[in-house]
């Protein structure tokens, strides 16, 4: 009898790091809450995808693509990073393209991070932070936001110490929806030591209408020692093909190519994400689309007497109170669903994606009904 087969013999241990790891926890998909509760209509606000549907000159590209298929893919995403360096107005050297943003938070962390560095990030936040910190054996520094989500640049420089290697700003913020202004952003860059890495996630970036947001990309231009972290899954609507692109210094990208795996980025998605960055018509309209929504959630939760965080993103923090889980379960029932944010440690909050004018109404009439 093979011993390795035997199961009482002790096995192969797993790293000690994956002890501390918590998994990722996606939005119920739709397939899901048809099933379990037997509804054929459901409106799902849960994921902050785009509900109005992906670029049209994305499909189109990659229709056109799929006779290339049995070749690999642009090992760098060239074509794609050519038109994000026009658009950017910087050279190709300063842009990587990834499997989505998540890859490209790991592969931060894996070019970065020895054991027992630490980052710092918002708290709340995107939980992939800490994943990619913690998966490297790296330690996790949580600033609390201040009064009603906002950042402080003197608070999160109280929090650097010499083993502080990365900070992470998502700006912005999920769940929160607030931003970090340009100028607390600059006043942070010049206080810190040049050693530290900073990371603007700027996801969202389209959907920031406040006149002092910055994307970063200014400062990347002038030199700071900030990697702007993007996705194509939010307004461009490509949440199902998987890809993001960084914009960093030279050195920046040079060291995480060292860590990025081969053709990391599939064909169809390099094609598509290339024809959604100039489908300006799409974006404007996501846009119109989403500020509107926001507008009508906000009305409709002010009319029922819930309190919610203004959002410059495409999804608004509400909070229901100690119902919040017997309200999200009663939505769930209807075919509505939308994010908890317990997994954020705010156990009466809701996390609620703008969708069309009819799924915000389909949303806020069954509110009425449970509150």
């Amino acid at each position: 009898m093979n011993s390795n087969l035997d199961t009482e013999k002790e096995q192969v241990a797993p790293r000690r790091a994956l002890g501390q790891l918590k998994p990722y926890t996606a939005g119920k998909p739709i397939w899901e809450v048809q099933r379990e509760y037997g509804v054929e209509r459901v409106v799902k606000l849960a994921s902050n995808e785009n509900s109005l549907g992906p670029s049209p000159k994305a499909v189109k590209a990659m229709q056109e693509a799929l006779a290339e298929l049995h070749r690999y893919p642009d090992e760098r995403s060239s074509g794609l990073i050519s038109e994000l360096a026009r658009q950017y107005n910087l050279s190709d050297d300063h842009f990587i393209v990834t499997n989505g943003g998540d890859e490209l938070i790991l592969l931060i962390s894996q070019a970065y991070l020895e054991e027992g560095d630490e980052i710092i990030v918002p708290e709340p936040t995107f939980s992939e932070y800490a994943f990619g910190a913690h998966l490297m054996c790296g330690a996790v520094v949580k600033v609390p936001f201040q009064e009603n989500y906002s950042y402080n640049a003197d608070h999160i420089l109280a929090a650097v110490t010499d083993k502080t290697k990365l900070i992470y700003l998502c700006s912005p913020n999920n769940p929160t929806g607030t931003y970090l202004p340009e100028a607390e952003l600059r006043r942070l860059l010049d206080r810190l030591p040049a050693r530290v890495l900073v990371v603007i996630d700027t996801a969202y970036r389209h959907y920031a209408t406040a006149s002092d947001y910055s994307d970063g990309a200014a400062f990347i231009r002038e030199g700071y020692p900030l990697l702007a972290l993007n996705t194509f899954s939010k307004i461009y609507g490509l949440a199902g093909i998987r890809v993001g692109f960084g914009i960093a210094p030279e050195n920046v990208i040079r060291t995480l190519l060292k860590v990025k795996e081969p053709f990391n980025v599939n064909a169809l998605a390099q094609a598509g994400a290339r024809a959604a960055l100039t489908d300006y018509e799409h974006i404007e309209a996501s846009r119109a689309m989403n500020k509107a929504g926001r507008e009508q959630l906000y009305s409709g939760m002010r009319e029922l007497g819930i309190s919610y965080t203004e959002s410059m993103a495409n999804y608004v923090l509400v909070e229901l109170g100690e119902k919040a889980d017997h309200i999200y379960n009663q939505l769930l029932q209807r075919g509505i669903i939308i994010r908890a944010a317990k997994g954020w440690g705010l156990h009466q909050h809701m996390r609620i994606s703008v969708g069309t004018e009819e799924e915000n109404r389909i949303l806020l009439e069954a509110l009425a009904e449970l509150i």
